[in-house]
């Protein structure tokens, strides 16, 4: 185990020493700016990645105060931007050596260039951290499908919370206050829904016994209880009152609720996903709810077919432009899906955030779906 974490934390660093370091090389000394403006960025540069190294620290070593943490986090997502901005620079710069200038229209073309260039890799910064700071947005989707003779049902579907580090008491509480107040027949949690030991966070889990619906509260893990303890984690969250669905199913009158654990249980050779085990006393034929934390669970249906599944995992890419890596391993990214003519996926983007609390392209969400 010492050996993985060795390996984890030398690729960390490497990595986001490597962007720095080609930030450097590659931006900041190819720019036409003054002097003391390219000692101030590289001032920036070093002190963004040992906010990197801050940040792991913080996470898996000692305790700091919440600012502090928020902005070594911040500085993880600002690492990710110079990453994006690398490229966008490197285009830039073939751009400024291949116009037909004379030379000096093309000094003055790149000074511009340079200096829209720091502008918007600034400005998409700030934008990032804007969007990450917005309370969740309450999503509503209609699905049609009459399966309930013109009945529906109000589903509140939540996702990757990460409860720990920046997420606390006080926005799971205001969250549950969300939730509530949509009346909903029925709550699903699908997945990452803790980021730490349970033990250190149990005053926060805690306000999710105060969720309140007509059929109850359902929830799947997802990848991230497995790194913290997940058999603590299930025992404390079913505690609460909630329902637990690994590799089962309820009957709750107008459909049923199947949930299985999640993929990442293969590699931890405990508390994998049964789809057979989980939809085994499921009628043919019957309307079902699926709860599965990532899309590609889909992949592992093999003969079920749910009338409707949710999902998560994904947050939706978080920070364009990574969703199109999140769609190298994932099928559906974020939203709402047709599988077939008779079945729907909806892929929640999180309620919360992992790492950096910024996000770029996407907004943290609670999905109020209304089913008929």
């Amino acid at each position: 185990m010492i050996s993985l974490k060795l390996l984890f934390f030398s690729l960390f660093f490497l990595f986001f020493g490597a962007i720095h370091y080609l930030a450097h090389r590659r931006i900041v000394k190819k720019m036409h700016i003054s002097a003391p403006s390219k000692r101030v960025l590289d001032i920036f540069l070093i002190l963004n990645f040992l906010g990197n190294i801050g940040y792991v620290g913080a996470r898996y070593a000692v305790d700091i105060p919440k600012p502090l943490y928020a902005l070594f986090s911040i500085s993880i997502g600002v690492g990710f931007i110079i990453l994006i901005f690398l490229v966008f620079y490197e285009l830039l710069h073939l751009l400024q050596r291949r116009i037909p200038f004379r030379d000096d229209r093309r000094i003055l073309f790149k000074r511009v260039s340079d200096a829209a260039f720091l502008s918007a890799a600034a400005g998409v910064t700030g934008l990032c951290i804007y969007e990450g700071s917005k309370r969740p947005a309450i999503r509503r989707v209609d699905i049609r499908q009459n399966r309930f003779g013109g009945e529906s049902y109000k589903i509140v579907q939540i996702s990757d919370m990460h409860i720990g580090g920046l997420i606390e008491r006080d926005f799971v509480k205001e969250s549950v206050a969300q939730i509530n107040a949509l009346k909903p027949d029925l709550v699903a949690i699908t997945g990452d829904l803790t980021d730490l030991p349970v033990k250190k966070i149990a005053d926060a889990i805690q306000e999710l016994a105060n969720i309140e619906s007509r059929f109850g509260t359902f929830y799947v893990p997802g990848n991230h209880e497995y790194f913290h303890g997940i058999e603590e984690t299930l025992t404390f969250i079913e505690d609460l009152g909630i329902e637990v669905l690994g590799n089962e199913a309820r009957n709750i009158g107008p459909f049923w609720v199947a949930g299985v654990y999640d993929l990442f249980g293969f590699r931890y050779r405990k508390f994998f996903p049964d789809i057979e085990k989980a939809t085994a006393n499921i009628p043919d034929g019957a309307t079902t709810l699926l709860l599965a934390h990532q899309p590609r669970f889909v992949k592992h249906l093999e003969r079920f077919k749910p009338s409707l599944m949710l999902c998560g995992h994904t947050h939706g890419g978080q920070i364009w432009p990574f969703g199109y890596l999140v769609r190298l391993q994932q099928p559906y990214l974020k939203g709402l899906y047709r599988m077939s003519e008779e079945s729907y996926i909806y892929v929640n983007s999180g309620i919360g955030f992992w790492g950096p609390p910024m996000r770029l392209g996407t907004s943290a969400e609670i999905t109020l779906i209304v089913w008929s």
